[in-house]
């Protein structure tokens, strides 16, 4: 199951756009993030953690990509099931084993 973004990817790139290029008219990239994440109407926290990913992303910043982090969680949730599908595996094959072996003790 995909999560769904608020935002679409346009707007996101775009604002981020707006950061990289704005960032020496302000004080700070804070002041330039707050300044334009109110004029595209998103937070100014949201806008900061794309800027965030943005610049790990491009390398400026040390970080997961969003590539691998995408992959990592998509490995993580077939881990799990498969330690899952193995518990059922290893409980039946004992079930398995007592029907068919009566020198072994019945639960």
């Amino acid at each position: 199951m995909t999560r769904r973004t608020r935002y679409s990817r346009e707007v996101r790139e775009r604002a981020v756009a707006l950061v990289f290029e704005q960032v020496g008219q302000y004080a700070s990239q804070w002041e330039a993030i707050c300044s334009i994440a109110a004029k595209v109407n998103v937070s100014s926290e949201t806008l900061r953690k794309w800027v965030r990913q943005a610049e790990v992303d491009a390398g400026t910043r040390s970080g997961m990509l969003s590539g691998d982090a995408a992959e990592l969680t998509r490995l993580r949730r077939e881990v799990k099931e498969l330690r899952r599908a193995n518990e059922i595996l290893k409980a039946v094959s004992v079930f398995f084993a007592r029907e068919l072996d009566p020198r072994l003790p019945s639960s």
